[in-house]
């Protein structure tokens, strides 16, 4: 779980958003920019979509700054959730616009569309994973959002944490086990 001193970093920090400072917007892109590119590219059909749809994320997310509230999710859960709704609602508004050559499907749309509620389903459980995600402590959360969402290495991590790579590797080892253990357990409750 983030710490109290950065989760008052993270409240701070979407203040100074909220406030209209430019490099605090800049310091939240630094931190998440490539995160949310890298989702945006792996549901977007293009490139230029996707960089496109960073951008409306982090016009969104300078936005609704003032609305954050770090006693209800971790920044980074916040800034992955509202993404994810960008998205989504980008792909539906695509898929809404009436195509000529598809005019027959507007006139006789289809009863029901298994990819919607697939889609939901895996909304559902990333925004669960996210959750257990931002309960880690603190290196083991920013080691997995770094090389399993951010794409980076473990080496690559270790560097530009100061940390060396047997304690990153550490980390993200009993980070994916406890991971494990609380999905196991919310499974149960289910």
């Amino acid at each position: 779980m983030a710490s109290p001193s950065d989760k008052q970093a993270d409240l701070v920090l979407m203040q100074r958003i909220a406030s209209g400072e430019e490099s605090a917007v800049a310091e939240l892109y630094d931190r998440f920019g490539s995160l949310v590119f890298r989702l945006a590219y792996q549901s977007m059909p293009t490139r230029d979509e996707a960089e496109d749809a960073v951008q409306e994320v982090f016009v969104r997310l300078w936005k609704t700054a003032d609305r954050y509230d770090p006693s209800r999710a971790a920044l980074v859960t916040w800034v992955l959730l509202i993404t994810r709704r960008h998205l989504v609602d980008r792909l539906r508004r695509a898929q809404s616009r009436i195509h000529p050559t598809k005019m027959s499907e507007a006139v006789h749309p289809p009863v029901t569309n298994p990819v919607d509620a697939a889609d939901m389903e895996q909304q559902e459980r990333f925004a669960s994973l996210m959750e257990r995600v931002s309960a880690l402590p603190d290196l083991q959360r920013t080691v997995v959002m770094r090389a399993y969402l951010g794409g980076q290495t473990l080496r690559q991590i270790g560097e530009e944490l100061n940390t060396p790579i047997g304690t990153v590797k550490s980390a993200l080892s009993r980070a994916l086990v406890r991971l494990r253990e609380r999905q196991s357990t919310e499974e149960v409750v289910l």
